[in-house]
């Protein structure tokens, strides 16, 4: 499948893969880092995730439309990793939880910068006869990297005696690496002249996005408030028995399941007609993942849950931005995705809202079956053609 994709998209899959090591090396033990080490309140932890994850969101929809605007999109890519990369030594020598939120700002800003830029590169590079497999190969190689992160930062700290200072340094060297493979593996092609006006960020070119691109941003904003945030499995296995030291397993289960699924679906799915028939499937997984993690009797049955939940991402993922790309005008692809991202993101914030307050009222069970239940709704709103 590797064969008929160009050399620039396995350079972007690298890329992320190098770069999310990287980042979960570091991400995985900063709340640790900055209770415990640091000295930081919950409160300050919060704040810090919840301005630095805003942050990332919104960026995208003004980096990917700058993207349309000069049409250039790897001098924004290299921007955002980069700018990423060279936050990573920050984390090994805070000092003070501020810096810290420093660094995580910055490194936020990096990723908003670089996201919808890149995931519309990767439409100007393939055809579209093979965007399934292409934004799963990306997919499946940026989810290996969230499962060997963790692991190697595990291994760091079991060789050092738990020094977390050890862990960030050595974060620093595939991120380096995550740059070095963008500028040096990617080819931009050279975009076609402009017609007319130059984009801007408005209501004219939101509206000039079309409608067959807002059905795709609806069937993912239902897809994201179904799906809420991974937090939710790690919470699931505790309570069945899985101790908080063995927590991480949850997160490696559903992404090698993830990694492992991405890329053979994606590029299935670039066969006629098949598109439309996996993102039906993704909301049927989605349901029983969400049953299964309701009504499950012991650890083991929970974790079958988080494999479904991993192949309902496999399933679902690559393919929603296939769809961005195949439905969005070719001029405005970065501002679709930025979009894109900006909907699914900010649902995603609504949606934990809601499966918190129902987890603390009436239980885990009514929350995932509530979960089940959003899913199906989409699953019958998809009435809609999608290839």
């Amino acid at each position: 499948m590797a064969s008929k994709l160009p050399k620039g998209v396995i350079a972007l899959g690298f890329t992320s893969l190098f770069m999310d090591i990287s980042s979960e090396m570091i991400h995985g033990l900063l709340p640790l880092f900055l209770t415990a080490t640091l000295g930081a309140s919950a409160l300050v932890l919060g704040v810090i995730e919840g301005v630095a994850e805003a942050t990332a969101q919104i960026l995208k929809v003004f980096s990917g439309a700058l993207s349309d605007r000069i049409r250039r999109r790897k001098p924004l890519a290299v921007l955002g990793y980069g700018l990423s990369a060279a936050t990573k030594p920050l984390f090994a020598l805070a000092g003070t939880p501020w810096l810290v939120m420093g660094a995580r700002f910055a490194d936020r800003v990096g990723k908003g910068i670089r996201g919808a830029p890149r995931d519309a590169l990767i439409a100007d590079i393939v055809e579209e006869a093979h965007r399934g497999a292409a934004y799963g190969l990306r997919q499946s190689l940026d989810t290996v990297g969230a499962f060997v992160g963790p692991i190697a930062a595990m291994v760091i700290l079991w060789a050092s005696g738990g020094d977390i200072r050890l862990v960030f340094a050595v974060a620093v060297i595939p991120a380096a690496l995550a740059v070095l493979i963008l500028v040096r593996g990617v080819r931009e092609p050279a975009l076609p002249p402009a017609e007319g006006k130059k984009p801007r960020l408005d209501r004219n070119s939101l509206a000039a996005l079309g409608r067959p691109f807002w059905v795709v941003v609806a069937v993912g904003a239902v897809m994201t408030m179904a799906r809420i945030s991974e937090a939710f499995l790690i919470l699931r296995a505790n309570d069945a028995g899985l101790p908080v030291a063995l927590a991480p397993l949850v997160l490696v289960m559903m992404n090698v399941v993830y990694s492992l699924s991405a890329w053979p679906l994606g590029a299935l799915s670039d066969e006629p007609g098949k598109r439309g028939l996996l993102l039906r499937l993704g909301f049927a997984v989605l349901i029983l993942s969400h049953i299964v993690l309701a009504l499950a009797p012991g650890l083991g049955t929970v974790m079958a849950g988080v494999a479904l939940w991993g192949l309902h991402m496999g399933l679902t993922q690559g393919l929603l931005a296939a769809e961005v790309a195949a439905h969005a005008p070719a001029r405005l692809r970065g501002t679709a995705f930025g979009v894109f991202n900006l909907v699914t993101g900010l649902t995603l914030l609504v949606a934990n809202g809601i499966a918190g307050a129902i987890w603390a009222g009436v239980g885990a069970e009514v929350m995932f079956l509530a979960g089940a239940g959003a899913a199906a709704l989409g699953l019958l709103g998809m009435g809609v053609r999608v290839k």
